[in-house]
C-alpha cells in the first residue's frame, strides 16, 4: 500500500483540526456532557471511522479495508478497557467534574502524539528485522495469559508511572487546583497545578497501554498508515465514550477475558504468518476476514455474557434493607 506524502499531511491535518475544534468546544463551556450529547458525539466519531474505512475499501481494495476495520475495532475495544484506568486516575487526583472533559482531551492528544512515534518505531523495526514478528506474537500471548490469570477480586489501584514521578520531582507542583489553569503563582513562585499532572498521567498511562495495543494491530496489518489511522480513530471519541459508558464499565465483567482471547489469537496469528513467510509449509496465512470475524465475535460474546451475568447478579442480590438488617 503506497501512501503519498500529501495524503499523510491531509490526514494528520484533519485529525489536528478535529481535536482543535473539540478543544474549543470544551474550553468555552467546561462541564460534564449529557448522555444525549455524548451519544451523538460517539456516534459521529464511529460514523467517521466507518466512512474512512469504506474509503480505504474503495480506493485500496478489500484486503486493506478489512485490515483497517479489524485494527480499528481491536484498538477501540482495548481503549474501552483503558477507561477503567482513566476512571481511577480521575478519582485519584480528585479532578473537578467540570474540568474532566479538558483533562481527557489533552491527555488523549498527548497519547496520540506519543503513539505516532511508537508506531513509526515499530514499523521501522518490522521492516528491518523479521524476528520482531515472533517477539510481538510471544508478547501478546504472554499478555493474554496475564489477563486470564489475574485475580478478579483484586482491587484496582492507580500507581504513578516513572514519567509522572519524574515530573513531580523536577517540577514544583501545587497541592490544589486553580480552576482550569495548568500553572499558578503560589508564594511568589510559579508552580504547575494538579490539572497538568493529571493530563500527563492520562497521556503516559495510555502510552503504557500502547505497549499491548500497537503489537496487536501490527499483527493485523503492517501498513503504518492504517496502523496510525486506526489508533487515531480509536482515541478520537474516547472522551465522550468516558461519559457515555462510565456507569456501564462495572457491568462488563468479562471484557478482560474477551480481550485476552483477541490478543492471544493475534499473537498466534503473528507467529504463524512469520513462519509462513519463511517457507514453513504447515503454517497457514490467516485471512483478514477470518481475523475480523474472530474479533467481532469475541467482543459480541463477551458483551452479551457480561450483561447477562450483571443482570443475574442484580436479581439475586438482596434488597438494600435486607442487607442492612443482615449487618
Amino acid at each position: 500500500m503506497t501512501v503519498a506524502s500529501w495524503v499523510w499531511f491531509v490526514t494528520i491535518a484533519g485529525f489536528v483540526a478535529i481535536i482543535a475544534f473539540d478543544f474549543w468546544l470544551v474550553s468555552r463551556n467546561p462541564r460534564d456532557p449529557s448522555m444525549r450529547e455524548s451519544t451523538l458525539w460517539v456516534s459521529f466519531y464511529v460514523c467517521l471511522a466507518v466512512l474512512f474505512g469504506l474509503g480505504v475499501l474503495a480506493l485500496a481494495g478489500p484486503r486493506h479495508g478489512g485490515e483497517f476495520f479489524a485494527g480499528w475495532i481491536t484498538e477501540y475495544s482495548l481503549s474501552v478497557d483503558n477507561l477503567f484506568i482513566f476512571v481511577l486516575i480521575m478519582a485519584s487526583f480528585a479532578v473537578p467534574r467540570q474540568y474532566r472533559q479538558k483533562v481527557l482531551l489533552v491527555g488523549i492528544a498527548l497519547a496520540l502524539v506519543m503513539r505516532g512515534i511508537f508506531i513509526a518505531l515499530g514499523a521501522e523495526a518490522i521492516s528491518r528485522f523479521d524476528w520482531v514478528f515472533y517477539l510481538f506474537g510471544a508478547f501478546l500471548v504472554f499478555t493474554a495469559w496475564k489477563l486470564v490469570t489475574q485475580q478478579e477480586s483484586e482491587d484496582q489501584e492507580f500507581s504513578e508511572n516513572a514519567v509522572l514521578r519524574a515530573v513531580r520531582k523536577v517540577v514544583p507542583t501545587s497541592s490544589s487546583y486553580h480552576g482550569a489553569a495548568l500553572t499558578a503563582r503560589v508564594d511568589g513562585r510559579r508552580v504547575v497545578t494538579p490539572m497538568l499532572i493529571v493530563m500527563v498521567a492520562i497521556g503516559t498511562t495510555d502510552l503504557l497501554f500502547a505497549v499491548d495495543s500497537i503489537p496487536a494491530i501490527f499483527g493485523l496489518t503492517q501498513e503504518p498508515y492504517l496502523v496510525f489511522t486506526a489508533n487515531a480513530f480509536a482515541l478520537m471519541g474516547l472522551r465522550q465514550l468516558f461519559f457515555l459508558i462510565g456507569g456501564l464499565l462495572d457491568r462488563l465483567v468479562y471484557l478482560s477475558k474477551g480481550l485476552a482471547f483477541i490478543l492471544a489469537f493475534i499473537g498466534v496469528k503473528l507467529i504463524l504468518e512469520a513462519l509462513h513467510l519463511q517457507g514453513v509449509s504447515w503454517a497457514p496465512e490467516v485471512p483478514i476476514l477470518v481475523s475480523l470475524g474472530v474479533i467481532v465475535g469475541a467482543l459480541a460474546i463477551t458483551t452479551v455474557a457480561s450483561l447477562r451475568k450483571s443482570r443475574r447478579d442484580a436479581t439475586t442480590r438482596p434488597p438494600a434493607r435486607e442487607r442492612a438488617d443482615a449487618r
